[in-house]
């Protein structure tokens, strides 16, 4: 049977597909989470700025699941980073979460007192509030620079990938690095360039699948984890039947030439405007 899950660099078992709660209001979080649960998923990704931890782990307790039959990823966000304050949000989020740990943590994005803040998670993995930790929206040099200055390297760096959004070149930095890299996004957010493109629609049609599990699968098999999102149940269970098919060789090259290089939904990090975005929810020291 194909594996479904991925062993991360401290060995933790993680699931290779999950259901990503980004933009799923806190009112409809359980619904969502309880329909995902249903359908047979057991990764659950969420966010502090989400604000709809209470809603995931409402779901998580009342699924009738034992909870290390489900895995749950969540992020510290940047507001905060500095002094206490990581350590602080991590135990409110295990409050709202119900839980006593998370399976996976990250940091948000890589700016404000990034290195303090994944400080404090070394700190928690070490007391055993979570299983393992990493960081989101990181690129190559930021990745480098935070592992260069720390003690434990993520095991996952969460990024917007899809096939119009590979990250080739940065995947090869994480493989040095042995960091997984997790997609956020897998349908560049329901993109028409994506679920209209001809080579998708030409590869669906061969194995009787959609645009978008064509999409999707072509990340499993590069081993990348995926965390669809959708508030319909019909349409969750779509994106969870990935693991009934297979690309070929030829089918895989055809994809890799989608690949544009850059982003595609998010622009750039390194973008000054994109920085200065971000410091409007960071807290501002000194005047």
């Amino acid at each position: 049977m194909e594996q479904k899950t991925i062993t991360l660099n401290n060995g933790v078992e993680m699931p290779l597909l999950g259901y990503g709660v980004y933009q799923v209001s806190p009112d409809e979080a359980e619904r969502c989470v309880a329909d995902a649960l249903s359908v047979g998923y057991r990764m659950i990704d969420t966010a502090q700025i989400y604000q709809n931890e209470a809603g995931v782990g409402s779901a998580v307790k009342k699924s009738g699941l034992s909870r290390d039959e489900v895995f749950i990823v969540d992020k510290i966000w940047i507001s905060n980073f500095e002094g206490d304050a990581p350590k602080h949000s991590l135990d409110e989020s295990l409050r709202l979460l119900g839980t006593d740990y998370i399976d996976l943590m990250l940091i948000h994005q890589p700016f404000g007192d990034r290195y303090n803040a994944y400080r404090a998670l070394e700190d928690a993995l070490k007391e055993g509030k979570v299983r393992a930790i990493g960081v989101s929206n990181f690129y190559p040099d930021h990745l480098i620079d935070l592992c260069h200055f720390t003690d434990i390297v993520p095991a996952v760096n969460q990024v917007e990938t899809h096939v119009l959004t590979q990250r080739i070149e940065e995947r090869r930095y994480m493989d040095e690095l042995g960091v997984k890299l997790m997609s956020w996004g897998p349908l560049a957010e329901a993109s028409s360039e994506l679920l209209n493109n001809e080579t998708l629609l030409t590869i669906g049609a061969t194995h009787g699948k959609t645009v978008a599990q064509v999409a999707m699968r072509y990340l499993l098999q590069r081993g990348i984890i995926i965390i669809p999102k959708s508030t319909r149940k019909e349409r969750m269970e779509q994106n969870f039947q990935l693991f009934d098919f297979t690309l070929t060789e030829s089918e895989m090259q055809e994809i890799l030439k989608l690949d544009t290089g850059h982003s595609f939904v998010m622009p750039s990090h390194h973008d000054p405007e994109v920085t200065k975005m971000f410091m409007g929810f960071a807290p501002r020291k000194g005047r």
